[in-house]
C-alpha cells in the first residue's frame, strides 16, 4: 500500500481573468483554489471521491495581487469515521523576490463517498508531534463552536423557510 499523505501545496501564478473591480484577485477564485487544494489533500488521504460538507472561519489577510504566485497548502488535521478535516493555508508573493505573505486561511470539512454517494469510512489519522497535536485540538475545539453556531441558525432556518423565490 501506498503511504497516505496528509498534506498537499499547489502553485500557480495568479492571472489577469481572476481581477476583482478592486484589481486584485477576486476572493471567489481564492475560494476555489483552497476547494481544490482541500479535496485533492481529502481524496489523496481517503482513496475515495470526496465532498465539500463545511467550510469554516475563511479569513482574508491580504489580497492576492495579479501577477503573484500562489501557494495553497492543504494539510488533514482530524479524522473522524467518514470525515476529514482539513486546514489550508493560502500565501502569495512576488515572483521576482519570492517572499510569501499569508492571505487567506480556513478549515473544510470533507467526507468520503462511494459510487452511490454514501459515505465510507475513511483511514484513521493520529497525530505524531506536539504541532500535530494542537491541530487536532484547534479542529475539536471548531467542532464545538460549530455546535453553538448551528443552534443558533436553528430559528432563522425555520423563519425563512419558503420564503425564498425561485427562478
Amino acid at each position: 500500500m501506498t503511504k497516505r499523505e496528509r498534506e498537499i501545496t499547489l502553485r500557480f501564478l495568479a492571472e489577469p481573468m481572476e481581477v476583482n473591480f478592486g484589481g486584485k484577485v477576486h476572493g471567489g477564485a481564492v475560494m476555489k483554489w483552497i476547494d481544490q487544494a482541500g479535496y485533492t489533500c481529502a481524496v489523496g488521504w481517503s482513496g475515495h471521491y470526496c465532498v465539500t460538507v463545511y467550510v469554516g472561519g475563511i479569513r482574508f489577510y491580504k489580497p492576492v495581487l495579479i501577477g503573484h504566485i500562489v501557494e495553497v497548502q492543504a494539510k488533514l488535521i482530524y479524522t473522524g469515521k467518514t470525515s476529514m478535516h482539513v486546514a489550508v493555508d493560502v500565501q502569495a508573493g512576488d515572483p521576482k523576490d519570492r517572499q510569501f505573505t499569508k492571505t487567506t486561511h480556513c478549515i473544510i470539512i470533507f467526507v468520503a463517498v462511494d459510487g452511490d454517494g454514501k459515505p465510507v469510512e475513511v483511514p484513521a489519522w493520529a497525530p505524531e508531534s506536539t504541532a500535530d497535536v494542537a491541530l487536532q485540538n484547534y479542529a475539536l475545539r471548531l467542532m464545538e463552536l460549530r455546535k453553538d453556531i448551528e443552534e443558533e441558525m436553528i430559528p432563522y432556518l425555520r423563519a425563512t423557510e419558503g420564503t425564498h423565490a425561485s427562478g
